[in-house]
C-alpha cells in the first residue's frame, strides 16, 4: 500500500447532495470548540491528571503517548504497570477519583476491573492502560503506537512520590 492510501480512500468518498442544506454543509469548516469537544489544553490536563494519580499509586513506566496525529480515536494515551491484580485496580481507581475529584469527569468506559489484569479507561479525548508485566509487554502499546509522540513527563511527578 501507499503512503497516501487513506488520502486516496478519503477521496473516494463522495457525501450524499440531495439538497442544497446537505452540499452547504460539506463545505462547512469544523466547529469551534464547546464543552463537549475538548480542547487540546483540557485534554493535555486530562492527561497529565492520570500521569499523576498513575505515579502517586506508585504504577511503573509510566507513558503518555500523544496520539492525536495518528489516531482519530482519541488524543492522547497513558500506559502504566501495576505489580500485581490489585495495584493494576488501584491504580485505576485512583485516576479514575482524580479526574473526578479534580476535573468532574467520568470515564465514558471502564473495561477490565473486575479481571485487573489489563484495565482501560476511556474518556473519549484520552485512553488509560494499566497492565500487568506479562500483558504490558505482550500487546506492547508503546511499539503499536511507536509513530505516536511521547509526551515528557516532568522529572519533579516522579521525584514527588519517592520521598
Amino acid at each position: 500500500m501507499s503512503d497516501n492510501f487513506q488520502d486516496v480512500a478519503l477521496d473516494t468518498i463522495q457525501p450524499h447532495a440531495n439538497s442544497s442544506e446537505s452540499a452547504a454543509a460539506s463545505q462547512t469548516t469544523a466547529p469551534a470548540s464547546t464543552a463537549s469537544q475538548p480542547t487540546d489544553d483540557s485534554s493535555h490536563t486530562l492527561m497529565m491528571t492520570a500521569v499523576r494519580a498513575a505515579i502517586d499509586r506508585k504504577g511503573g513506566n509510566v507513558v503518555a503517548l500523544h496520539v492525536a496525529e495518528v489516531s482519530f480515536v482519541t488524543d492522547y494515551f497513558v500506559i502504566a504497570t501495576g505489580f500485581s491484580r490489585v495495584q493494576v485496580r488501584a491504580i485505576a481507581q485512583s485516576i479514575d477519583a482524580e479526574i473526578e475529584d479534580t476535573l468532574d469527569r467520568l470515564p465514558l468506559h471502564k473495561e477490565g476491573m473486575s479481571d485487573g489484569s489489563w484495565v482501560l479507561l476511556d474518556y473519549g479525548e484520552m485512553i488509560v492502560h494499566v497492565l500487568l508485566p506479562d500483558e504490558r509487554e505482550f500487546y506492547n502499546l508503546e511499539a503499536f503506537w511507536g509513530h505516536a509522540d511521547r509526551v515528557e513527563i516532568p522529572a519533579e511527578m516522579f521525584e514527588a512520590t519517592s520521598l
